[in-house]
């Protein structure tokens, strides 16, 4: 293999190793395959898969980091999930995921840049294109209405738990309003998995979980739901949680990390 390059995880090619190819494409192209166990054969990375930049335009220019499809045909009306990977903040790259969205047959979309995520969902309306960020994307073999309905037995571990950390702590980072210090973040997450322990112990397999996100709930109703849980884990884990402490992160950022989370056991 030549200097400065790495095998790409889907197409087995050699590929420059740039630091978003590196950080991003390689580390997202692997979460895809291990931790929502879609096929590589349902995947491109290398060569890119392109959409175009206007409508009217003939010629598809725009190159994609990452195209999940629905099948291995890889047909551009089966283009399911467009991920972009750009050293970009969050606004810009939300800006360019709708882009990219809104001139392809791609339903959701993703944005990660080694460091944070966001999902977005394309909504085709009254001849108008808009878009919805949703707590995460899903599985293979779901359907996009069932993310967040987890069964206690759908759960499994996380490959890269790191990187999910790394993701949200930079969120809060970004998003919360009155918090910049990590041992505030830290105590606030440390509340989240007691939840999240709490709720596996404690549900049956074959029952749905109570520490989820699904995109047909608002925020306000997720942030209820959990504040419930964690008044359990108050009582029962008093040895560990003090009865004074709270979960204060607004609904927005609490359903993003429920949606980072849910879909793992720990």
């Amino acid at each position: 293999m030549k200097d400065g390059y790495i095998i790409d995880f889907i197409s087995g090619e050699e590929v420059k190793a740039t630091p978003e190819e590196v950080e991003a494409v390689q580390v997202y192209s692997k979460l895809l395959v291990e931790d929502y166990d879609y096929p590589k054969s349902h995947i491109t990375t290398h060569p890119q898969h392109r959409v175009k930049v206007r409508p009217s335009d003939t010629k598809k220019e725009y190159p994609v980091d990452i195209a999940v499809f629905q099948n291995d045909k890889k047909n551009e009306d089966d283009i399911f999930i467009i991920v972009e990977c750009k050293k970009k903040n969050r606004k810009d790259g939300k800006t360019q995921l709708q882009d990219y969205l809104r001139f392809s047959k791609s339903q959701l979309g993703v944005w990660f840049n080694g460091e944070e995520r966001l999902f977005l969902k394309k909504i085709e309306k009254d001849g108008k294109v808009l878009f919805e960020e949703i707590p995460n994307i899903p599985r293979y073999g779901q359907r996009i209405e069932d993310v967040g309905k987890f069964k206690r037995l759908d759960l499994k571990p996380a490959t890269n738990l790191k990187n999910v950390f790394k993701a949200m702590r930079n969120y809060l980072a970004g998003n919360v309003v009155g918090a910049t210090r990590d041992e505030v973040f830290a105590q606030q997450l440390i509340n989240l998995i007691f939840c999240k322990i709490y709720d596996e112990k404690f549900t049956k397999p074959d029952e749905m979980v109570t520490f989820r996100a699904g995109i047909e709930e608002g925020p306000k109703e997720v942030k209820s739901r959990i504040l419930e849980l964690f008044n359990k884990v108050k009582k029962n884990y008093n040895d560990v949680i003090d009865s004074s402490d709270e979960i204060n992160l607004d609904e927005y950022s609490l359903t993003y990390i429920v949606g980072e989370l849910q879909q793992y056991s720990i």
